[in-house]
């Protein structure tokens, strides 16, 4: 297995892509001690923040991604690809990497491109079920392209494709033995069953409308919430419950404990990104997914239906969920048989390990 000595990791846009990274830029670290790394990433995205909070450097390129709303915006795009791809070959050429992994997102694209055209080896890190349009054509020079879901054979050649799953963050979702600490931990009743509603660290909106009109309901059918409204939700929510939120109720913009909201939970509501569904399938409890509308290509579609395909969750479409919810939810729970099926089910799914798979068979392809 050859020695990493310089690694450039790019990508981002949103947590889904740079979590993975991140989780993968440290596993190199405890791999290849000294192993320099370096993040490329676009202007004015996530990754600027995150990146350097984790203690890893990153440059930026002025790539941006087409504004379906905004004919406008997207005059200068022509213009911010070529000085990104100029930037990135610049960036390469200075730092000079033994490998540049791609993790998806618009700064991948030309700095993936340029490694290919100056010789560096270069490798994919898929998290959905379906990928997008550049990870394809980036693929046909990858070395290799590490996927979170079976059957992507049929997008990228066979023998380059190595399922490894999604990189999370492993502290979220080790809940062995925690679930008492968890129940002390959201003023729970251990004799009631919980579920637990999360929507990212912005928030969905179809979530909160949706508690917002069933909250009570649960409660008299005595089943508890851990809700994460999310941020951008928050200070309306609070104002309407904050003097009669039924016990039983934790409501909070976010959860910094995830591991003892999914310890507590018996069920799960989820959003369908690609890092939520990863984790989740580690966790092994019961999920209900509703995809979210919005996101290109209807990746969280896909990723759902890939896991109903093998009866590991049931799935609410987006614009049904103030009308089933409720009932879903209820029914779900009461169900113990459908409970331990879908249990079983996601967790022969989980593909713990991923970050150390990666690096591996990245190092074993350059020997």
């Amino acid at each position: 297995m050859k020695k990493i000595e310089r690694a450039i990791i790019s990508g981002g846009g949103t947590g889904g892509h740079i979590f993975p990274a991140i989780a993968i830029a440290n596993e190199l670290k405890t791999q290849f001690p000294g192993v320099e790394v370096l993040f490329v990433g676009a202007e004015g995205r996530m990754e600027m923040e995150k990146v350097p909070q984790a203690g890893y450097r990153i440059k930026a390129l002025p790539i941006a991604g087409f504004q379906r709303n905004s004919v406008l915006s997207n005059v200068s795009l022509p213009l911010k690809l070529i000085k990104s791809l100029v930037l990135a070959r610049a960036i390469i050429k200075e730092f000079k990497p033994d490998v540049v992994i791609g993790v998806g997102g618009y700064a991948s694209g030309p700095t993936l491109q340029m490694a290919n055209f100056l010789g560096v080896p270069t490798f994919i890190q898929e998290q959905n079920s379906f990928p997008g349009k550049t990870n394809k054509l980036l693929a046909k020079k990858a070395r290799r392209i590490f996927t979170a879901y079976d059957g992507l054979e049929c997008f990228f050649q066979k023998e380059k494709t190595i399922l490894a799953g999604n990189p999370v963050r492993q502290n979220m979702v080790e809940i062995e033995g925690k679930q008492e600490q968890a129940y002390t931990h959201f003023d729970l009743d251990q004799n009631k069953k919980t579920v637990l509603v999360v929507g990212g660290s912005l928030g969905a909106k179809t979530f909160n409308e949706t508690m917002d009109a069933i909250i009570t309901d649960l409660s008299k059918k005595d089943i508890q919430v851990i809700w994460q409204c999310g941020k951008f939700y928050a200070d309306n929510i609070f104002h309407k419950w904050e003097k009669q939120l039924p016990k039983g109720v934790w409501l909070n913009p976010f959860i910094f404990d995830m591991d003892y909201a999914y310890a507590a939970a018996d069920l799960i509501v989820s959003r369908a990104g690609a890092i939520s569904v990863s984790e989740l399938c580690l966790v092994g409890k019961p999920v209900i997914l509703v995809p979210s509308p919005h996101v290109a290509e209807d990746h969280q579609t896909k990723n759902a239906m890939a896991l109903v395909e093998k009866d590991a969750c049931l799935m609410l479409k987006d614009q049904e969920a103030q009308s089933k919810m409720l009932d879903l939810i209820s029914q779900t729970l009461s169900d113990e048989s459908l409970c331990k099926k879908l249990s079983t089910n996601i967790r022969k799914l989980g593909l713990p390990n991923a970050s150390k798979t990666i690096v591996e068979q990245i190092a074993l392809s350059l020997s």
